[in-house]
């Protein structure tokens, strides 16, 4: 059964906006951050869909759990940090659209945090806003065939992604199915969704404005409930998708370091290339800053020029021979 909402124009519009921009991030090559922006985007992911949840540890703390590093906090936020760790780096193994796949996730997610992690609940549950309950969820009982028929829809039924994606989210989140880690997984399933059919969607943290925005987050939740469909949850979730490409494609009016260019555009893997060909993704520099670059990068042994003049070129060298940047 198709879960109910409609295609209002809002939609329309965005789901368009959306595509052209998709498109656009593609075409600047910023789709594969380099490592250092892939490690600061994770960190961003997890520490804002755990704070919405209400962990109380700091991004720097988050960063600290990352590095492996003795970090000082209620046991329960540090483990939850942790459980998302695992998580977040596996997430490519998980199946966006098996329901074993999904039970895996939650009981890597909520290890040691709830009792029988991985698996639907058995008791009744309600959100609460101080003492009035906003919604009660469907009966455990319903649990098991309401799952099965949502992975139904995300299977069958031909609907433009980046709609069911939201569609997902805001149904999973109805159904409740868990006791605890159902915003957290409804998040993440949707991040799972999207990549499936937009890579870039690994690498962007939209949990932060969903962070920001909270309010509004949790209101579209309540007003979809009330309207018996989740038209208004798609107009947020696909506002704040929008809102995220568009910091995303902010990124040549960014100002970076030497280091910085050259650890981003080695992560672009092109195996040969020319100074024009630096020059083209960073638009701003002049020509004596990207020789500048390149020589400093020819250096430090992470590529090899060849030819002299107007016939020089360079070859980025093989991972083994790469060393990091520290910057």
């Amino acid at each position: 059964m198709k879960p109910a909402y409609e295609i209002t124009t809002t939609i329309l519009r965005l789901v368009s906006s959306i595509s052209e921009k998709i498109g656009e991030v593609n075409a600047n090559y910023i789709s594969k951050p380099s490592p250092q922006l892939r490690k600061q985007n994770k960190i961003k992911t997890i520490h804002s869909s755990l704070k919405i949840e209400g962990n109380s540890l700091s991004v720097e703390q988050v960063t600290a759990i990352v590095e492996n590093k003795l970090v000082v906090g209620e046991r329960k936020d540090i483990l939850e940090v942790q459980n998302a760790i695992i998580v977040y780096d596996k997430i490519t193994s998980f199946n966006p659209t098996s329901e074993k796949s999904f039970l895996k996730a939650h009981k890597t997610l909520m290890r040691n945090l709830v009792e029988k992690a991985g698996k639907y609940r058995t008791a009744n549950v309600g959100i609460f806003n101080n003492s009035q309950i906003t919604h009660l969820a469907p009966p455990p009982q319903n649990v098991q065939f309401l799952m099965s028929d949502l992975f139904k829809y995300l299977k069958s039924y031909d609907e433009i992604t980046l709609i069911k994606s939201c569609v997902f989210h805001y149904e999973m989140e109805f159904i409740h199915p868990f006791i605890d880690g159902n915003g957290r997984m409804g998040r993440l399933w949707q991040t799972l969704i999207l990549m499936q059919k937009y890579p870039v969607f690994e690498n962007l943290p939209f949990e932060t404005l969903i962070n920001s925005t909270q309010k509004e987050y949790y209101q579209a939740l309540e007003d979809s409930d009330n309207k018996g469909a989740s038209t208004i949850f798609i107009e947020y979730m696909l506002n704040v998708l929008e809102k995220s490409l568009i910091e995303l494609l902010d990124f040549n009016n960014k100002t970076f370091t030497g280091n910085e260019r050259l650890d981003y555009f080695i992560s672009l893997y092109k195996k040969e290339f020319t100074r024009k060909d630096y020059m083209n993704i960073f638009k701003e520099i002049s020509s004596s800053t990207a020789s500048r670059d390149l020589l400093n990068a020819v250096k430090n042994n992470l590529i090899l020029k060849i030819g002299t003049k107007n016939n020089t070129k360079y070859k980025r060298l093989s991972s083994n021979n790469v060393s990091i940047l520290d910057f």
